[in-house]
């Protein structure tokens, strides 16, 4: 039998674990709402409601109905909503509250926000500790947006030193490259202590002053490290930050009592203002090399969030570099295939000895074996050495195998026939025709899916409100093509759908994308829509479901060398009453690609994690076809990775 995950500590940073205390920190709510005062004050609806009033707990009472949550993520990474997609009513009724909230939810996964057990009646509800905990989530993320190599390749300064490599500084956290930085001018600066955390080692607030008098000498008041007072200093040090431009978010008690959250807040503010990092030509050179494929990139975006969503304890910061030891590969495969990983053979980071790493990469690939994934020229040690492509190929793979365990779950409905992707290509065209509409699709490269109107078609087929025509442009120039792009994401993550899509995608035709974003859509109307009857031939599932002749053959990947690139999703089921009707998938084991978020309301509706990719991987053709889920690979959890062999 399969053996159980050693340990079980998350190795995300203090300030989530802070953020997700079960108290609320009134001085960090505090700061929160100085916060969202700052950035929100011009925005045309909440101005109205604004300045929020920190004494009081106006905050909860003004997210209520999700607007607020919606436009704060907007402000962390813009563009992630369509903002015509937010329902701004100034009195909403509790289904257009609903549709804010899970679409503010579902668009803060696709930003990287941690939101296992919070679900859309905790917010309507404005429960303040899970509310602070998002915010917080939200705000860091804007916070820390720049503290990487590819946005600020200055970082590189830090390494002068000598103190680690550019490896070892693209794989830490941004918080922990803010500490990086920190320490870096505190050096320049003569302090003679490394800070290590955001709270006992910046108390007496001396690192402070140490670092502001390197970064703005001009303002340096000699009062700050003369002083006995660590209250005392402390209000000199928010005086002297002020003077060089830095918002004002915490109270001098807060240095003194040591709050994580608001001092890695207000650490952030001092960088963004002022990171004293030089612009040396060469070094600014750096940037070129750090310019990746686009598509690429993409690929690293879609597989950090989809990772992220899955609930797995490592919090992906770096794809590409927190994968090579493995550990992360290992905690994913077991959340999508209970039972296969042999966690005694498995050794968790930190790692000391190199061939440690090599052996869990070796399990990983041995899994992936298993599970029937075609790992063609792909080892363990590809992986520790971070051969980009080769990931991608992994991951996308295992992506794909969840879906197929995702679909797999719909047979109760499809009278055991398999679910392919000529089915579901099937079924939005007879859906989209059941609304009386003539629009018709080929294939998922079919270029009229740019223009990004058969999706809008398909979406209001299945929830008829969702859509507002009146916002839909004709999709024919490329600024039109985006703008429904942008609001078929939104509309999607709107009624549910929870997916890592970008409109490029869209605009562009990836057909792997199409095909996957139908599938969210179908997923969410089959779960919402149980009586739904497959005999209606109106609908077309006649045709598709009881035809004695063999499923369809894919329509994807059939001529193309590259059909390994494609994101597909997971299910992500909230606290839903639809669990119990979905069939186990395994032997003896919980569905593999159920993510289940526990919440108050138990309404929530499940739906599909996509991502965003391109093809970019060099493995055969004929993958897709080798990974199937007609039979489970780990009967009675009983399949061990075993010196190499499988028990």
């Amino acid at each position: 039998m399969s053996t159980r995950k050693s340990g079980g500590s998350k190795n995300t940073s203090a300030v989530l674990k802070a953020a997700a205390a079960n108290t609320i920190i009134e001085s960090e709510k505090n700061t929160y709402v100085r916060h969202i005062n700052i950035y929100l004050a011009d925005d045309p609806f909440l101005k109205h409601f604004l300045p929020i009033d920190p004494a009081t707990n106006d905050l909860f009472e003004l997210a209520k109905d999700g607007v607020l949550l919606c436009k704060l993520i907007n402000i962390a990474v813009p563009g992630t909503i369509d903002e015509r997609a937010i329902n701004t009513k100034k009195v909403l009724n509790l289904w257009e509250r609903n549709e804010n909230h899970t679409l503010g939810l579902n668009s803060a996964k696709a930003i990287g926000c941690t939101v296992v057990n919070i679900g859309t009646q905790d917010l309507v509800e404005g429960r303040p500790t899970l509310l602070l905990g998002l915010i917080a989530q939200i705000i860091k993320i804007q916070l820390l947006a720049d503290l990487n190599l590819k946005k600020t390749p200055q970082l590189i300064e830090v390494l002068e030193d000598g103190n680690g490599d550019i490896e070892e500084l693209m794989g830490l956290s941004p918080e922990k490259v803010l500490l990086r930085w920190m320490n870096y001018h505190l050096k320049k600066g003569g302090y003679e202590k490394t800070v290590t955390n955001f709270y006992s080692d910046l108390k007496d607030g001396k690192a402070y002053a140490y670092l502001l008098n390197v970064l703005a000498p001009e303002f340096c008041n000699p009062l700050t490290l003369d002083t006995v007072d660590p209250t005392e200093r402390a209000t000199l040090v928010l005086d002297h930050a002020e003077k060089m431009g830095c918002k004002r978010y915490l109270n001098p008690q807060d240095i003194v009592e040591g709050s994580s959250n608001l001092n890695l807040a207000f650490l952030a503010q001092i960088f963004h203002q002022r990171n004293g990092l030089s612009l040396d030509g060469k070094k600014l050179s750096f940037a070129e090399r750090m310019t990746d494929d686009v598509q690429l990139s993409r690929d690293e975006r879609c597989f950090r969030l989809w990772m992220n969503s899955l609930g797995i304890e490592t919090y992906v910061n770096n794809l590409f570099e927190d994968v090579r030891n493995g550990w992360v590969l290992l905690e994913v495969l077991d959340k999508v295939a209970p039972g296969s990983v042999n966690w005694k053979h498995a050794t968790k980071p930190p790692i000391r000895f190199p061939f440690r790493k090599v052996e869990n990469c070796n399990q990983v690939v041995m899994i992936g074996e298993m599970l029937r994934f075609s790992i063609v020229n792909l080892g363990g040690n590809d992986i520790v050495e971070g051969n980009k492509k080769l990931i991608v190929a992994f991951l996308w793979q295992l992506m794909r195998y969840n879906m197929l365990q995702v679909l797999k779950s719909l047979r109760a409905r499809s009278r055991g026939k398999e679910i392919t992707d000529s089915y579901i290509m099937t079924w939005a065209n007879r859906k989209v025709k059941s609304t009386g509409r003539s629009r018709k699709i080929e294939s998922f490269k079919d270029k009229s899916l740019s223009s990004g109107l058969f999706f809008l078609e398909l979406l209001s087929s299945v929830e008829p409100r969702v859509v507002n025509w009146n916002l839909v442009t004709k999709g024919e120039s490329d600024e039109e093509k985006r703008l429904n792009a942008i609001y078929i994401i939104s509309v999607a993550r709107k009624i549910g759908c929870s997916i890592f899509l970008l409109p490029e995608d869209i605009m562009e035709v990836n057909q792997k994308m199409m095909l996957t974003l139908t599938a969210s859509i179908m997923c969410w109307c089959l779960q919402n829509a149980p009586d739904e009857t497959e005999s209606e031939a109106g609908n077309g599932y006649s045709s598709a479901y009881t035809s004695d002749t063999s499923p369809p053959a894919s329509t994807i990947g059939e001529d193309e060398s590259s059909s390994l690139c494609a994101e597909i999703p997971s299910l992500n089921i909230e606290s839903s009453s639809l669990c119990a009707e979905i069939p186990s998938l395994l032997a003896g084991a919980e569905i593999p690609s159920l993510n289940i978020e526990s919440s108050s309301s138990g309404a929530e509706t499940p739906s599909l994690n996509i991502g965003s990719s391109s093809p970019s991987a060099e493995i055969p053709d004929d993958a897709a076809s080798d990974i199937t889920v007609s039979s489970p690979q780990f009967e009675n959890g009983d399949a061990l990775v075993e010196n190499g062999q499988t028990m």
